[in-house]
């Protein structure tokens, strides 16, 4: 049990938060309570994004978080995320960070997330909430949530949870296995997720021929507006006049 409390605090919680104190106090395979990943000054070390079960939808919900765990790896270079089976149905993908970052940044990532998959991903304010932390019981329900080998999610897509107790040697197999994400890659990750921010056209050059109807033609001009617009430029207008012989009677 000390094996999995401290595997579940070496991937998702910050140093010393009230989710650390209450899963010592706990211990591995309570019941199933609300954790706050959260730290008290905003930070957190776990994004657990929820991949709840539409009616009627059949294994969508997985096909989704599939979708989500594989991008985070081959586009990213994410290490592998661990998955686990709510109490209640679905699932949640975890997403270990090694340095805490502040809540509204996970928040952003997610939203990024949902940009480059639409339609695969809840909102983000489902993001650093309070959430159960594997694995537990479900008093309600009788069933438990738990870690699960991703390549056996496909046959608890239909599931609330799972009926026996995981074995703690299990739990603390599939997590032992897992690294965080570093703090350059997550960093990397957000700033190709951002929205880019629309760029300016420069600024039209000031014109030194202000005071001139735009799309005046030379015929239109008077010659107060001819003079004023070579003054503008600098140039000093001089004006020779040829007298025109008659010609001889």
């Amino acid at each position: 049990m000390d094996k999995l409390i401290s595997e579940l605090t070496r991937l998702y919680l910050v140093r010393d938060s009230q989710a650390a104190q209450a899963l010592a106090q706990r211990g591995g395979g309570g019941p199933c309570v609300a954790v706050d990943l959260v730290s008290d000054n905003g930070l957190t070390r776990a994004i657990a994004i929820p991949f709840r079960k539409a009616p009627g939808a059949d294994e969508q919900h997985w096909e989704h978080l599939c979708t989500v765990a594989n991008g985070l790896q081959e586009d990213f270079g994410f290490p592998a995320p661990a998955v686990s089976v709510a109490s209640a149905g679905g699932f949640v993908l975890w997403l270990s960070l090694a340095v805490p970052v502040p809540v509204a940044a996970a928040r952003r990532f997610v939203d990024g997330l949902a940009r480059l998959w639409p339609d695969t991903l809840p909102d983000a304010a489902a993001i650093a909430i309070p959430v159960e932390l594997p694995p537990c019981l479900n008093g309600a329900t009788g069933t438990w949530a738990a870690f699960i080998h991703p390549g056996m999610g496909a046959s608890f897509a239909d599931e609330s949870g799972l009926d026996m107790p995981p074995p703690v040697a299990g739990q603390v197999g599939f997590l032992e296995g897992l690294d965080s994400i570093t703090a350059g890659q997550f960093d990397a990750a957000l700033a190709r997720l951002e929205p880019v921010a629309p760029v300016r056209p420069p600024a039209a050059p000031a014109r030194h021929d202000a005071g001139i109807p735009d799309g005046l033609l030379l015929k239109d001009a008077t010659l107060e507006d001819i003079v004023r617009a070579l003054h503008a430029r600098d140039i000093e207008p001089t004006f020779r006049f040829m007298r025109m012989e008659r010609p001889a009677q």
